[in-house]
This record gives C-alpha cells, structure tokens and sequence, in this order.
C-alpha cells in the first residue's frame, strides 16, 4: 500500500466497510433485545410509579429508622430526597420515637414510628397530592 491511499480503495471497500458495520448494529440489537427479557417488545406495561403517599411513607420511613439507629443524615432535607413536609414529618415522628425508647423501649418505638409515618402521610397525601400547596 503506497502512501496516501485508503486502505480499501474504491467502491467495494466502501461497501465492505459498510457491510462490516451494518453487521456489528444487528448484532448489538439482538443481543440487546434478548438480554431485556420476554416483556421487552410485547408491549407489556412498566410498573407504576408509588403514589405520593407510598413514596412519603418509603423515604420518611427509612430516614425515621437509620435516625433511630444512629445514622447522621446528610446535608439538607432535599439531599435526603425528601419535601419540606416530610422532613417536618420525619422530625416530629423521630422525636416521638425518641421519648418512646427512653419510656418503654426499642420495640414500642419502632411501632410507634411506622404507624405515625403511615398515618401522617396518608393526612399529607389523601388526595393525592400535599394539601398546603405545590412546594410543600
């Protein structure tokens, strides 16, 4: 091969190349379409997002239970993943757990904490949506 010229001079390297390359997309596609599972192209629907409620209750409930068990939250409540309304939540129901350990115990506590994260955001949330406006 002298110098300057292409590697696959002409027509037929172009169609080689592009052969080559049409080869490697069909490839990728199939392996793609298989490793998704049978749902992939059945058109079968993807799950539901929680409802506002459930996801109040999942991300105040985990925060509620690492705080009783020492964690140290970091940075601000929206690092947390979390509303104002819901931290406010997570704060009261953290405090009340706090004063049920020190008076009858760890097992009473976390009782206490999933049933007042349950009912107050099932309140928050009862119609779907925060009750004190679109930011709270």
């Amino acid at each position: 091969m002298g110098r300057g010229r292409a590697p696959w001079p002409g027509a037929a390297g172009r169609r080689l190349l592009l052969s080559a390359l049409l080869a490697v997309t069909a490839a990728t596609a199939l392996s793609c379409a298989d490793s998704s599972g049978p749902e992939a192209g059945s058109g079968g629907a993807s799950p539901e997002p929680p409802s506002p409620g459930e996801a109040c209750v999942s991300g105040v409930g985990h925060w509620a239970r690492a705080l009783l068990d020492g964690a140290e939250p970091y940075g601000d409540y929206q690092s947390m993943g979390l509303s104002n309304r819901q931290y406010d939540i997570l704060r009261e129901v953290v405090a009340a757990a706090r004063d049920a350990v020190r008076a009858q115990g760890d097992r009473h506590a976390r009782e206490l904490t999933g049933r007042q994260v349950r009912e107050a955001c099932e309140k928050e949330y009862a119609d779907g949506a925060p009750d004190e406006g679109g930011w709270r």
